[in-house]
């Protein structure tokens, strides 16, 4: 009689074949006897005839002999290799093992990673370090911009300009992302081959205001930026402002620019003073 399919204990099973190899059946009789009982999926013949061996070799036990499992680990261990890493955070697997070698590379890392919660992870990069000096300033410079927002509300953004100075390439490659075409998946994959960018460049100096760009002035090759230099594009910007920006011309001009040298000179600020503009402070920042 078929049993109706169950999950059969493993020990269930090896139990029958205990049984059936004392009475001396042969393990290919007790394999055709097990599936008409309990099914195609109760043991193969393979593993019949290890059973057969094993019960023939004097074992009584029809269940699995305790495994050992993972090693344990002292609480010694664990606070001698949080001490060790503590002392040198970037410190590697393999010189942890140097350094703690009653145990394995793989113990160090469930230590790590298990037992203490700790993962490594890349230093973040900053672009500016700021001392307290310039920490503090720019608390004073942001303290006097929402000063004039206070006083002029969003009429004071539409009088600001910024300007800064960037490299422009003559010739600057599409990027993997800006090549994407739509094809179908049956279709063969587009092919571009890969470029560089142009090796020559110019300076450019952008300036801006809330609308959009204002003026941009491209320098001669071999020519550097200076006072002298920065003041004549300055005037250019002030006849740009005025031709295309009349109500900030009629209403006064708020220049916001870093602290590079050439916008901070005396022939700079100067200039600005004639031209009746006002200079917003800009935070410090150190390079």
């Amino acid at each position: 009689m078929k049993l109706p399919f169950v999950a059969t204990a493993k020990c269930e099973v090896r139990a029958v074949i205990r049984f059936l190899n004392a009475k001396g059946e042969k393990p290919s009789e007790i394999h055709r006897q097990l599936k008409e009982v309990y099914g195609e999926s109760c043991m193969n013949i393979k593993n019949v005839c290890k059973w057969c061996r094993e019960f023939a070799a004097g074992r009584t036990e029809v269940h699995d002999e305790e495994r050992s499992g993972r090693p344990s680990i002292s609480d010694g261990t664990v606070a001698k290799v949080e001490q060790t890493m503590r002392e040198d955070r970037g410190i590697t697997l393999d010189n942890l093992c140097i350094l703690v070698p009653e145990v394995s590379q793989s113990i160090i890392h469930r230590i790590l990673t298990e037992k203490l919660q700790y993962q490594k992870v890349c230093a973040r990069w900053l672009l500016r370090i700021l001392t307290e000096d310039h920490e503090q300033q720019r608390v004073e410079s942001s303290r006097e911009f929402l000063c004039h927002y206070a006083d002029k509300k969003d009429s004071f953004l539409n009088l600001i300009v910024m300007g800064d100075e960037t490299w422009a390439f003559h010739f600057t490659p599409e990027t993997k992302q800006q090549s994407r075409q739509w094809w179908r998946s049956s279709s063969p994959k587009p092919r571009i081959f890969k470029q560089s960018p142009s090796a020559r460049k110019v300076m450019a100096t952008v300036c801006w205001d809330r609308m959009g760009i204002l003026f941009v002035n491209f320098m001669h090759s071999g020519t550097t930026i200076n006072a002298d230099r920065h003041s004549e594009t300055l005037k250019k910007l002030r006849r740009a402002i005025q031709n295309r920006r009349r109500r900030m011309w009629s209403n006064g001009v708020s220049i916001l620019h870093d602290i590079a040298r050439p916008h901070v000179a005396c022939t700079t600020v100067d200039l600005l003073q004639q031209f009746g503009w006002d200079i917003i402070t800009h935070p410090a920042r150190r390079r």
